[in-house]
């Protein structure tokens, strides 16, 4: 005991020193850190047979970085104007990892098949769009079938019914009014189940299954294509790989030696849709040599406006970064796919 004690007493501070650089690094909290991500380029995510890209020039895929909290990178944020400390509970809308990261990876799935339709569509290239279900993110707590559907499930019919969309299946199902019983089928680890219960009423006062959704869609093409964006995941990748995709199919020197990122969503219409995080995108597009940047645009009301991150639009946002911290870069507002292939081809 002795011998301990000497110790203690000659090294005190420095085990106290040592628990404290450990707490630092180690002690969880129940925040998140979101920072400025990387900004890849697309050649090397995008495979199209026969077509590969041999243009200058880049087209970037930016993201967010995101990371549980720790003291030390909490410290950080707080000292960075680049960095935000959001709740857990916010940053994974609540969901446990393993069902926040199978989300984002059917987002970014999803984002890759529209992409690919929207690409091969305006290259005049055969695609064919097949559609699948609804696909669940995620279950509300008082569904009546949250004991049997799942996030990650297909549902692929109601009352023995397939639809080409969900609007359809969400009007067929408000048809039948709340209380009324339904039969889903659906799709749950590549296996066939059925399950049968009430409609809810939902917030919209409207009859429900009460669940999140999105279309799910396969394209298969003449012309094989890939996508494979490893760990990253979400929607935002949509409109980049678009033109990707794109310029490999057409070999068009759209990027004429530029280094051009980007971020929005695109849906099946080739409309760009806003995402989350632009700020940091930017960023992480001008720590990579970007001199342009495609930003989603939509018309900034006072309701719309109410709603945004930093009550800014995405568009807003981007153009109030970029003056701020990355003056060299072109920041350009686009609705469509179309628009970003436009401005690409004459400027």
């Amino acid at each position: 005991m002795s011998m301990i004690r000497q110790f203690l007493k000659h090294y005190w501070g420095l085990l106290v020193a040592v628990l404290v650089v450990l707490a630092l690094f180690l002690v969880p909290l129940p925040y998140y850190i979101e920072g400025p991500g990387s900004a890849n380029n697309l050649k090397s995510f995008v495979t199209v047979k026969g077509h590969p890209d041999k243009r200058s020039g880049k087209f970037m895929l930016t993201s967010v970085a995101e990371a549980p909290a720790r003291p030390i990178t909490w410290l950080y944020a707080q000292l960075n104007p680049h960095y935000d400390v959001v709740s857990a509970t916010d940053a994974t809308d609540g969901q446990d990892a393993a069902t926040y990261d199978k989300v984002q990876k059917f987002y970014m799935q999803s984002a890759s098949n529209e992409a690919i339709a929207t690409a091969y569509a305006s290259a005049d290239q055969t695609y064919t769009k097949t559609y699948q279900g609804i696909y669940v993110l995620a279950v509300q707590t008082n569904s009546k079938f949250k004991k049997q559907i799942k996030v990650g499930d297909t549902i692929t019919k109601v009352d023995g019914q397939h639809f080409n969309n969900a609007t359809a299946y969400q009007r067929y199902i408000a048809k039948q009014g709340v209380g009324h019983r339904v039969t889903l089928t659906f799709q749950h680890d590549g296996k066939t189940r059925h399950a049968t219960a009430p409609l809810i009423k939902l917030s919209t006062k409207r009859a429900g299954i009460g669940i999140a959704l999105t279309d799910h869609v396969k394209v298969t093409t003449k012309i094989p294509a890939k996508v494979d964006a490893g760990e990253i995941g979400g929607p935002s990748a949509g409109l980049m790989f678009s033109l990707q995709i794109y310029q490999q199919l057409t070999n068009q020197n759209l990027r004429r030696g530029r280094k051009i990122a980007g971020t929005g969503t695109i849906d099946g219409d080739g409309q760009v849709g806003e995402i989350g995080g632009i700020d940091k995108k930017i960023i992480a597009a001008k720590n990579a040599g970007a001199t342009i940047f495609f930003a989603p645009y939509i018309k900034p009301t006072k309701a719309i406006l109410a709603l945004e991150e930093h009550h800014q639009t995405n568009y807003q946002l981007a153009k109030a970064t970029v003056k701020k911290y990355a003056p060299n870069m072109k920041v350009v507002p686009v609705t469509s796919f179309k628009q970003a292939v436009h401005y690409l081809q004459t400027h």
